[in-house]
């Protein structure tokens, strides 16, 4: 199964991608059988947090959101990292010649190279279930760190090129990264003037 895939990108990652460039899985297959599960934990385990647990605003006031805000604000998040992953697989494909790679009309290696490189952010969504910001953000952003790596450790495998061209490789897909990640955010501020913005309530 691809969910294999998981744990061994944190064992040996290596041998891992280098597992994935020989099954090279079509897109759908990597979307439905990797993709749309582990992208799911994120946005459950924050419906949970948000609607039922709540987080401690100053001294003991309890904040949550409604359950029918935590719905829509969930599955916008859970839309938002499918297309997200999507868009950087894509990407990978797209700058593929640039940096020496073979371009393909299905992005097979691109979408698999974004999706399991975001396998740390994708697990990291368990920490949610502990609805502390700051605690959350640090997991998150050691989950982004290590994708990043992976990303990085994973392109001259999955893409076939010098190890060199990497750094340029990888530093120019840190850059659409951020450029999807501001998008999403600007998409959500546009929402939330829709009237889809988070509904607090006091627990």
């Amino acid at each position: 199964m691809l969910l294999g895939h998981a744990f061994g990108l944190f064992t040996h990652p290596d041998d891992e991608w280098a597992s994935i460039r020989k099954e090279h899985e079509t897109p759908a297959r990597v979307y439905v059988a990797y993709v749309v599960l582990l992208a799911a934990i994120a946005p459950v385990c924050a419906y949970i947090s948000t609607a039922h647990f709540g987080w401690t605003v100053g001294s003991d006031r309890l904040i949550k959101l409604t359950e029918i805000s935590a719905l829509q604000l969930s599955v916008l998040t859970y839309l938002a990292m499918l297309v997200g992953v999507f868009a950087l697989g894509y990407a990978i494909n797209w700058m593929a010649r640039t940096y020496g790679a073979r371009e393909e009309h299905n992005a097979a290696n691109g979408i698999a190279l974004a999706a399991y490189s975001c396998t740390p952010l994708f697990l990291a969504g368990f920490a949610l279930l502990y609805p502390v910001p700051w605690f959350n953000a640090l997991v998150f952003l050691g989950a982004a760190g290590y994708g990043a790596w992976l990303m990085y450790d994973g392109l001259p495998i999955v893409m076939q090129i010098p190890k060199e061209r990497a750094v340029m490789y990888g530093g120019a897909l840190l850059t659409v990264a951020l450029v999807i990640l501001v998008s999403t955010r600007v998409g959500s501020v546009l929402l939330w003037n829709l009237g889809l913005g988070p509904v607090f309530i006091s627990g």
